[in-house]
């Protein structure tokens, strides 16, 4: 059984949503963040960066929200959660999956401390063209796949939740909240909210 290691209010809310979405068990390991837990020897041995979340499969382990993402989709394929290789849509789906920890982050980051960054320079050029642009391919939506959900929504949906409805670091926009609510409608996300909750 798959191991998820985790904590509240971080970004392993990505991978309590992913893992309630595939709809097998797992085993999920409390890493208390706020009282170092992430720093024993036992769990650096798992995630030498000593974050949250990380998993174990087997003797497999793995950390990093996106990768995670990518990993269990294609470990539990029947949930379709990605789509499949040689799909035309496997593309897009990987852009938007790593968009999330590559481009939204950072500019997360940039907006809640003002840190002025030369685009040029920035590997995700500015944060108000990365809101621009996820803002554009919201629009469109219902999913950032157009009609199939997947696991780039989980990394989009759970960063954007993340940084404009909990902690509003980021100002929202009327595609924003359409999208957030559409994921908050699902079953498993609101399973893993109740975990989180405790």
């Amino acid at each position: 059984m798959m191991k998820l290691y985790w904590s509240p209010r971080s970004r392993s809310f990505s991978a309590l949503w992913l893992m309630e979405e595939t709809g097998q068990e797992y085993e999920r390991v409390l890493t208390d963040i706020t009282k170092g837990a992430q720093k024993t020897p036992e769990y650096l041995a798992i995630n030498p960066m000593g974050k949250v979340p990380a998993i174990q499969d087997g003797e497999t382990t793995l950390a990093e929200s996106a990768a995670i993402c990518a990993y269990v989709a294609e470990r539990y394929p029947q949930a379709k959660l990605a789509p499949p290789v040689g799909d035309p849509l496997r593309a897009k789906y990987l852009y938007w999956l790593f968009f999330g920890p590559g481009c939204i982050e950072p500019a997360m980051v940039q907006v809640a401390t003002k840190i002025e960054m030369n685009p040029v320079a920035a590997g995700w050029g500015d944060a108000q063209r990365v809101y621009d642009v996820l803002d554009a391919a919201l629009e469109k939506g219902p999913w950032i796949l157009g009609e199939n959900f997947s696991a780039a929504d989980i990394v989009i949906g759970a960063g954007l939740n993340f940084s404009v409805r909990l902690f509003k670091m980021v100002p929202t926009r009327p595609s924003f909240d359409r999208y957030l609510d559409r994921c908050a409608a699902r079953p498993a996300f609101q399973r893993a909210g109740a975990l989180v909750m405790g």
